[in-house]
């Protein structure tokens, strides 16, 4: 019998396999990180060359880094790529001199709120160069001349992103978005790929109804892209979630879609409030890619799911977002409520009761001793004498559940077990 926790120390050890990768953007930080996943999923790997237009966008140059670092009057590396990738700006432009510390300043990132934490800094789209240091390594900087080296290139060549698609007996599809663009940041960036990663292996041996797709993508240039590519199959996506910040202690977050009423968001919300602690927040376009789908003239019905959103946990986008930050029972639980939000999805659906002249005697036909001795008798029953209730094309299993107050999962057990005795049939309208 395996451990409850094991798929969460699966997750762990691939999150400690990808952590030490520089990724940015663009680069081989991301292919190699694709090509890691490309061993546990089936993955296409696409290439969008530099100066591609998306929309308002045009796909950046390539960003290639080799080496950063300052050295003092000793010829010690104060700031050292080579020790932690997080402490040169993330796309820096080459730079190569000695300078004073005065000089220098304005080109380092530290945050005194946090001294002994390297900060996170990009600098995507301006030309621009610098290195992030802990507050108190940068107040033990003398007045130099330092020397100063950044062996990086930005030059044409493509933005790199991972799909996986899971055909279900349903053309309809829920779409899964995981950021791949971040360097060393455990909870921020690889919680959602190695979440991903299992949910995919689990839908694998499934065989789902609905159909599944899933993007390993650079954040917001990524997510653009992306839908820059494919807005052909904008009417196939029926549902859709951002994996994000998925290994850290906090409660569970879901943010709605910007339609706020879609079948993920009703999903989620029932879900997690079944499973306990959580918080659930109106879309607002700020946060992650789920900005970028629920733009105006995109609409599509994609949620984020977290546990600590964006930029609310201190460790946040500084070297203390490691692998101490991300727990396995939280990513265990993290897929467990993905799981069961993509269960409603599954089962969802409409019905309609073949015996409406009053209620039909279920005693005759065993219903009741066949569910007898349980410790949640007395639900089930209700659960059949809901659907049975409600069943008049109208109404979606999920409709029945959040009005009867019971879980979508004893509504939907009801449906089945009605359907086999004759007593429902599914009615002709929306899967999602």
């Amino acid at each position: 019998m395996t451990g409850a926790n094991e798929p969460g120390a699966a997750m762990k050890a691939l999150i400690a396999r990808l952590y030490p990768i520089c990724r940015s953007i663009t680069g081989e930080g991301v292919r190699e990180t694709l090509g890691i996943l490309c061993e546990e999923i089936p993955l296409e790997i696409h290439e969008v060359p530099s100066g591609t237009p998306v929309f308002d966008w045009v796909v950046p140059d390539e960003w290639v880094i080799r080496d950063a670092f300052v050295k003092d009057g000793t010829g010690e590396r104060i700031i050292d790529f080579q020790a932690h990738n997080l402490s040169v700006v993330n796309y820096s432009r080459p730079f190569k001199g000695t300078l004073t510390l005065d000089e220098l300043r304005p080109h380092l990132h530290a945050e005194a709120e946090h001294p002994d934490w390297i900060p996170y800094r990009t600098s995507y789209y301006q030309e621009n160069w610098g290195f992030c240091l802990p507050w108190n390594r940068l107040q033990a900087m003398g007045p130099g001349p330092y020397e100063v080296e950044i062996d990086a290139e930005v030059k044409p060549g493509s933005l790199t992103y991972g799909e996986c698609f899971i055909e279900g007996r349903s053309a309809e599809e829920v779409l899964v978005s995981a950021h791949c663009c971040h360097p060393s940041l455990a909870n921020d960036n690889l919680s959602g790929i190695a979440v991903a990663v299992e949910l995919i292996k689990g839908l694998m041996a499934a065989k789902p109804r609905l159909s599944y797709r899933f993007i390993f993508i650079p954040g917001t240039i990524g997510s653009i892209t992306w839908l820059a590519l494919n807005e052909a199959r904008f009417p196939s996506i029926k549902a859709g979630l951002v994996a994000v910040n998925l290994g850290d202690p906090g409660i569970m977050h879901y943010k709605k879609s910007r339609r706020g009423d879609a079948p993920i968001d009703r999903a989620a919300a029932h879900v997690l409030k079944a499973r306990g602690d959580h918080r659930i927040e109106d879309f607002s376009p700020y946060g992650y890619d789920e900005r970028q789908f629920c733009s105006p003239g995109i609409d599509l019905p994609v949620g984020c799911l977290s546990r600590t959103p964006y930029g609310r946990f201190p460790e946040y986008h500084t070297s203390a977002d490691n692998l101490d930050l991300v727990r396995e029972e939280a990513l265990a639980a993290s897929l467990a409520a993905f799981r069961e939000i993509f269960a409603v999805l599954e089962r969802d659906g409409t019905w309609l009761n073949l015996s409406p002249m009053a209620e039909p005697m279920l005693g005759r036909r065993g219903l009741y001793a066949a569910i007898g001795g349980r410790s949640d008798t007395k639900d089930r029953q209700m659960a059949m004498l809901w659907v049975l209730n409600q069943s008049d094309g109208r109404h979606s299993l999920l409709d029945i559940a959040e009005k009867a107050g019971l879980p979508f999962a004893l509504i939907a057990d009801a449906a089945e077990v009605l359907a086999a005795h004759d007593l429902l049939a599914p009615a002709e309208g929306r899967v999602l």
